[in-house]
């Protein structure tokens, strides 16, 4: 049988489409996850392993890349030099995509590495998925084409969460207190600024910052916020930082509200127990209760691990990083990279898009409060018989903040 010649030209040109669209079909995609497993903050990232490796065997099961994803897990001790360490063992192992979240130190240095690593080794490019590193100037003044982050930075969690205390008469006098690194430095720069604008009736009385980790005992940090006579905490404390200090302001009698960014793991909700029954609020892209897909992965790995499904972001940046795969018909860092810039997809949390200015993820953030588990909120968070309700949701528009980001693509 003969064919036209334009006829066979079609026919192989669909074969050749048809073989480059599956061509990365089957083909292991390691990913390398670089953050502590050792020091205070062990517990939070033993978790976040957990999640990634969870979150891998369900997308392996169906990825529409038809990628397998394989984690790496690296210990850095929650340290910058030990992140380039690890960095530099990952590219050794033929890695190509990295995930970090726990640190904006560790952010920061990942990037600067990653950078000079993919100028200096062209054709062995690495990509960062920052799932939860959120100091602003990852994505303004040091943005990076490698790098993309999925959580919401300090400027649109503050950005939500004052636009909640601007209507909330009681809040009259601030306290501050947070880490002494990239993120805490941040946290009291945009809620100064966001209360300045929105309710500049509001006293700032306090503003502290702390080492990162290494704080066993807060009550010296709890008297002084006493004294001030504050009626709001504000912090962006996270793991043993925000748990021991909770667990501090409940041992004093502190009533004062708290306005945190990471309140629902690492113990924190422990320490809050009964005693801080709706006077802890959180900011963040989801909470416990959200339902759907979201609460589907949170009931599903509770049952498996006993243990709380906290960042969902493991999830939509592997769901991202599988769908560009899709996309780019590659597993090529550089093609992927671009085809995730602008990338619109649904994830857990809605409708989400990866801003192609400066790789930051727009998406709907949640104010929840802490409060009893109930028919409509029944997720128990630590067996506390406490859960976080949702109390406002701002669609991605309110939070979103603008960048200052002059991004700098390979040719």
């Amino acid at each position: 049988m003969r064919f036209p010649v334009r006829a066979v030209s079609m026919m192989v040109a669909a074969s050749l489409s048809a073989g480059a669209a599956f061509a990365q079909k089957g083909e292991t995609v390691k990913v390398a996850w670089i953050d502590p497993l050792s020091g205070l903050m062990a517990s939070v990232g033993q978790n976040q392993l957990k999640s990634y490796q969870f979150v891998a065997e369900k997308l392996n099961a169906s990825n529409p890349a038809g990628v397998k994803l394989e984690i790496i897990s690296m210990d850095n001790k929650l340290s910058p030099a030990e992140t380039l360490n690890a960095l530099k063992s990952a590219a050794d192992q033929g890695v190509r995509y990295v995930v970090q979240g726990l640190g904006s130190g560790a952010a920061t240095a990942l990037i600067d590495g990653i950078n000079k690593h993919n100028q200096r080794n062209p054709g062995k490019e690495i990509v960062f998925l920052n799932y939860a590193a959120v100091d602003p100037d990852l994505t303004n003044s040091k943005c990076s084409f490698w790098h993309f982050r999925l959580d919401a930075d300090t400027s649109m969690k503050m950005e939500a969460m004052t636009t909640f205390i601007k209507d909330q008469a009681d809040v009259k006098k601030v306290y501050l207190i947070n880490q002494n690194y990239a993120h805490g430095h941040q946290v009291p720069k945009f809620a100064k600024e966001n209360l300045k604008r929105k309710r500049p009736d509001i006293q700032v009385v306090g503003d502290d910052l702390h080492p990162l980790a290494q704080v066993r005992d807060f009550a010296p940090y709890v008297a002084k916020i006493k004294a001030s006579g504050a009626d709001t905490v504000i912090t962006g404390n996270w793991g043993s930082d925000l748990a021991l200090l909770v667990k501090a302001a409940n041992e004093a009698g502190l009533t004062a509200k708290f306005y945190t960014y990471y309140a629902n793991f690492g113990g924190t909700p422990t320490a809050l127990g009964k005693t801080a029954n709706g006077r802890v609020y959180q900011i963040g892209y989801g909470h416990y209760n959200l339902g759907g897909l979201n609460g589907q992965l949170v009931a599903e790995f509770k049952k498996r691990f006993n243990d709380d499904y906290y960042s969902a972001a493991t999830y939509s940046g592997l769901q991202m990083l599988t769908i560009a795969m899709a996309k780019a018909k590659s597993t090529d860092p550089v093609k992927v990279a671009y085809a995730m810039e602008g990338l619109k997809f649904k994830t857990f949390n809605g409708d989400v898009e990866m801003r192609k200015t400066d790789h930051q993820l727009q998406q709907p953030l949640y104010l929840a409060q802490w409060a009893p588990v109930d028919a409509k909120n029944p997720y128990n968070v630590e067996g506390t018989g406490m859960t976080f309700v949702p109390v406002k949701q701002f669609d991605a528009y309110v939070s979103s903040t603008p960048t200052s980001c002059q991004m700098k693509r390979p040719s």
